[in-house]
């Protein structure tokens, strides 16, 4: 199977690229698309940038010029600390359903509806690999924004108490897989939870601590496809 893994930063992709064999390089407007090998899939992992716009032109970039089965998102993600079963630092998140926490487009939408696509777009995989991985599984909501602030969780949480994790960029990805009918799963690494002993202390020092294991789950999950 062709898959294309998409993240948003060079500190994710670096944690990525450890599982690629025999990657090379190509560059089209303006991405650099890492292609090579993850067990027996051929894989085109790609740097999008941070947030919606970045994901979406880096999403139909990959898709237009390589036409994959199936598009991976992972990388990073905030916890929220909702739900009877909440992801804490270093909880890898599978997503089982994707929302916009900051779209309102008006009479005849509910807010974090895009126009024209369903309130929340659903991830689906099979069980029989689900219940091989290591994860937990909710709903992702995303959005232009980098939750730091409790009073943005709370807002968000008020529009979406099931949410188990918060990040930049996986709506969009999600979006435009919609658009362009290709599969799309969404699998992220929790760094921290606004107002749990301090976001951005515990942000940076995820990045130092954070194990190369919590990555091996898109590994994982991609020798179970």
């Amino acid at each position: 199977m062709k898959i294309g893994i998409i993240v948003a930063m060079d500190k994710e992709l670096s944690l990525l690229m450890p599982l690629i064999g025999t990657p090379s390089t190509i560059n089209i407007n303006g991405f650099e698309f890492q292609c090579g090998t993850i067990g027996n899939h051929s894989v085109i992992a790609c740097k999008c940038g941070i947030g919606k716009v970045n994901a979406a032109v880096g999403t139909l970039t990959l898709i237009e010029n390589f036409h994959p089965a199936l598009i991976v998102n992972t990388g990073v993600a905030g916890g929220t600390g909702a739900t009877d079963d909440p992801a804490r630092v270093l909880d890898v998140v599978l997503a089982t359903e994707i929302a916009y926490h900051d779209v309102w487009c008006g009479p005849g939408t509910v807010r974090g509806q895009a126009v024209g696509c369903p309130s929340r777009f659903l991830c689906p995989l099979p069980e029989s690999v689900r219940c091989n991985l290591n994860v937990k599984e909710g709903l992702i909501a995303s959005g232009d924004i980098f939750v730091d602030d409790p009073a943005d969780l709370k807002r968000i949480l008020a529009l979406y108490p099931d949410a188990k994790a918060v990040d930049m960029e996986s709506a969009a990805i999600a979006h435009v897989c919609y658009l362009k009918n290709v599969p799309f799963v969404c699998i992220r690494v929790v760094s921290d939870t606004p107002g749990d002993g301090g976001n951005a202390a515990a942000y940076d020092e995820f990045w130092v601590k954070a194990p190369l294991r919590t990555f091996t789950e898109v590994e994982r999950l991609l020798h179970l496809l």
